[in-house]
């Protein structure tokens, strides 16, 4: 059964399979979407990124391949494959490609 838009339940998947790069572009794909939350992954080239914004929800990214420079309320941090960050809900947040990343973000709505 088929998750919408998503994964099968009980599919084993590598996250970072399940997206790909494109040329001069940002790619999403989500992967579970609830009323509660979402599950969505990403894959930003070089030089691509999410401009400064605010959501309602805490959000928390995981990097699953590449390095992201994130900024959140002003603050600069950069992030490894491996690495995640929660970027909490209503505090201006923004992401930089300096060079190609995949990441899954995952928001829960409470």
């Amino acid at each position: 059964m088929e998750n919408r838009k998503g994964m099968e339940h009980s599919q084993v998947a590598n996250a970072a399979d399940l997206i790909a790069y494109q040329a001069d572009s940002v790619v999403s794909r989500q992967v579970l979407g609830k009323s509660t939350g979402s599950v969505t992954l990403f894959a930003f080239d070089a030089g691509q990124g999410l401009s400064e914004h605010t959501a309602p929800f805490d959000a928390l990214a995981s990097i699953l391949d590449g390095a992201a420079d994130v900024t959140i309320a002003g603050q600069p941090y950069h992030l490894e494959q491996g690495e995640m960050i929660l970027m909490p809900a209503n505090q201006p947040h923004g992401l930089n490609a300096t060079q190609r990343f995949k990441m899954m973000l995952i928001m829960i709505r409470s």
